[in-house]
């Protein structure tokens, strides 16, 4: 039709499996797959695993590299990189792209106190400070 526009592509977005089998190459760095599947939580195939981090290096979120007859695979993409992505998107989706509605939504839903609040600020500026 004419006239129509197609949408820009999203940033691949991660699941919540490929989100805890990042979380264990981030943490335990190159691994195998027969690692990664120890590593989670329940019950997942070798199989399901082996998918899942094929289907991470296709997205470019994971690299893999052949160690004698298995792929060993790492992180290509950064774990702050990929929550700021992640809480942007939030934050546009449920907020209207404002931060401030965010933290009033928790403050309403009492998950975020004053003592809270004041911890987060002195941590924020010891951190500046180092």
């Amino acid at each position: 039709m004419a006239g129509r526009r197609k949408a820009s592509p999203q940033p691949s977005r991660l699941t919540p499996l490929e989100v805890k089998v990042m979380q264990v190459l981030w943490r335990d760095g190159p691994s195998q797959v027969q690692h990664v599947q120890e590593q989670i939580a329940g019950e997942l195939a070798y199989t399901t695993v082996q998918t899942v981090l094929n289907g991470l290096q296709k997205k470019g979120k994971a690299r893999r590299t052949l160690k004698g007859r298995a792929f060993e695979y790492r992180a290509a993409v950064a774990r702050d990189a990929v929550q700021r992505n992640a809480v942007r998107e939030f934050v546009n989706r449920m907020f209207g792209g404002s931060p401030e509605e965010l933290v009033m939504s928790l403050i309403k839903t009492r998950q975020l106190d004053e003592k809270k609040i004041a911890a987060l600020a002195a941590a924020e500026r010891e951190g500046r400070n180092e």
